[in-house]
């Protein structure tokens, strides 16, 4: 397994990875064309400070993760995505994808990733707490965070730039 910078040969990939995820794990009525970010990859996060990277087994995406430049030395994480056979400690997609995200994060000195999710994503948000992520108000959130409809929990993960 390894992480890499997202090209576009794996755009179907990316969808067959997140949409059943979100749709059949999380029951989460969206589809692939109602998400513009997965359409144009490169051109919503690998600008600025953003990045998307995948985890790939061989070359089968098995993981995703993204960080979205959203101004003022801040950013979104965003799309964190584990196949289900490739999750859990043992195989460690889930942190590495992470740990890839925090470094690129330090490299660009950000100050700030935000990110939000579901109250349905109970064990991300174990993970996220884990690995130094604070619980938020929402009211608390940058005028420029992506908010999404489902999102419901968010979480703050400050001085990733230091």
């Amino acid at each position: 397994m390894r992480i890499e910078s997202f090209d576009g040969r794996f755009v179907q990939g990316v969808a067959d990875l997140i949409v059943p995820i979100q749709r059949e794990e999380f029951g989460i009525s969206i589809t692939y064309q109602d998400q513009p970010d997965l359409i144009d990859i490169a051109g919503f996060y690998q600008k600025g400070a953003g990045q998307f990277w995948l985890a790939l087994d061989g070359e089968k995406v098995v993981g995703t993760i993204a960080l979205l430049d959203i101004g003022e030395g801040e950013a979104a994480l965003r799309k964190m995505f584990v196949a289900q056979p490739y999750r859990g400690r043992e195989h460690g997609v889930a942190a590495k994808l992470l740990a890839t995200l925090i470094a690129h994060a330090k490299e660009k000195a950000l100050s700030t990733v935000y990110l939000g999710t579901t109250d349905k994503f109970l064990a991300a948000h174990r993970f996220y707490e884990k690995n130094g992520f604070d619980l938020i108000d929402p009211k608390t959130l940058p005028a420029g965070f992506p908010r999404m409809k489902v999102d419901s929990r968010f979480y703050r993960l400050a001085s990733p730039g230091s």
